[in-house]
């Protein structure tokens, strides 16, 4: 049985007639940029997450970018954020001139340990950006908290969550803003790339809106600095396809990464396989459905062999990586580097069988336990 790690055909597959209605509707229509699909996008995702405010983007990482030049990040200011996450994290910090300062990870659950981050704010700090990892929030309630108690601005970056809540509250509706992604493996993906910005607060919605457009107030009045930021209407009328059943793929995530924990969990006594931690105040939308394993590499290709495919997020730390390690030193983040060495991702998508999954897991503990 050869698999893929995120089946995207079964998918189109299943959406096909709708996400051909929609695409062939931009392709009458002619608007290719800010056609009217991506204003119906925009209202679907603010309605659907609670927030007041959804500014669709080209990709999750202009997002970032967008928001942190809403905020006026200055060069020299500094935000707090995690190691143990995509680069783009840290890189929209440094294009602005910020400083990247990193909080360690909870090694259960990889995600920012927030009892770590008030001791990591100085004069400079003006802003926290919590990420949300293989589909789980962070600790939402304790980063706003900090946040409030000391002017800060939070940003999440729910570019793995999208879907995700945290005490029943949807993520992208929990902070000052919030930035996902709709890269193609994402929860909710489009076929190129693109993103969105959520936020309730006017003024900051309305810099995101002329940030995306080159700075512009109104065609030609250039207000502020900004970017070339849209998301296409092609893409948004994918999105808006991909919605249809969006709640259905979410309800398959949760129980396909329910049973994949039950089926690890009967064998784990001699599997050396060590599951990731979702915290009770929340759920996970499996972005990624990962476990801590040993010997990785050598598991990697057993698994390989056996038509499994994997796939590793992430392997190095960011204060690590010589581009952003800013002035970290090496040691201040011990549990980020462990996972870094141990996590491995399995396949998941919501079409996926339990033959397939039954496959997976005999696949994965016979690689564990060959000597």
């Amino acid at each position: 049985m050869k698999l893929d790690f995120i089946d995207l055909k079964s998918q189109y597959a299943a959406l096909k007639t709708s996400i051909n209605q929609r695409m062939q509707r931009v392709l009458d229509h002619g608007h290719y940029i800010m056609g009217p699909e991506v204003q119906e996008l925009e209202f679907a995702l603010a309605q659907r997450v609670g927030a007041v405010h959804c500014i669709t983007v080209s990709s999750g990482t202009e997002a970032l970018l967008i928001a942190l030049m809403a905020l006026d990040l200055q060069p020299g200011d500094e935000v707090i954020t995690t190691p143990f996450t995509f680069a783009a994290t840290a890189e929209m910090i440094v294009l602005r001139g910020g400083k990247p300062v990193y909080v360690d990870i909870e090694p259960d659950t990889c995600l920012i340990n927030a009892a770590l981050i008030e001791a990591k704010i100085t004069p400079r700090t003006r802003a926290i950006m919590p990420v949300g990892l293989y589909g789980q929030v962070a600790d939402m309630d304790t980063v706003n908290a900090i946040a409030a108690r000391h002017g800060l601005a939070v940003i999440e970056d729910a570019a793995q969550s999208f879907g995700a809540t945290f005490q029943g509250q949807q993520s992208c509706n929990l902070s000052t803003l919030a930035c996902t992604s709709f890269f193609p493996s994402k929860p909710l993906g489009c076929y190129g790339d693109g993103g969105a910005i959520f936020t309730n607060d006017a003024q900051l919605a309305k810099a995101c809106r002329e940030i995306r457009v080159h700075g512009q107030s109104a065609r030609y009045t250039h207000t502020r600095i900004g970017v070339g930021g849209r998301m296409d209407t092609l893409q948004c009328a994918v999105v808006l396809a991909k919605l249809e059943r969006f709640d259905w793929e979410l309800q398959r995530r949760a129980d396909i990464g329910a049973r994949y924990g039950q089926l690890l969990a009967d064998s784990n006594n001699d599997s050396g396989i060590t599951l990731l931690t979702v915290r009770p105040d929340r759920d996970c939308v499996w972005a990624q459905y990962t476990v801590f394993v040993n010997h990785r590499a050598d598991v990697q290709a057993r698994l390989l062999a056996q038509g499994v495919p994997t796939a590793v997020h992430y392997p190095k730390p960011l204060h690590l990586q010589p581009a952003y390690a800013a002035d970290c030193c090496p040691e201040c983040c011990p549990q980020s580097v462990i996972a870094g060495q141990r996590v491995m991702s399995l396949p998941m998508s919501a079409d996926l069988t339990e033959a397939q999954q039954d496959h997976v897991v005999a696949a994965l503990l016979k690689a564990v336990r060959t000597k």
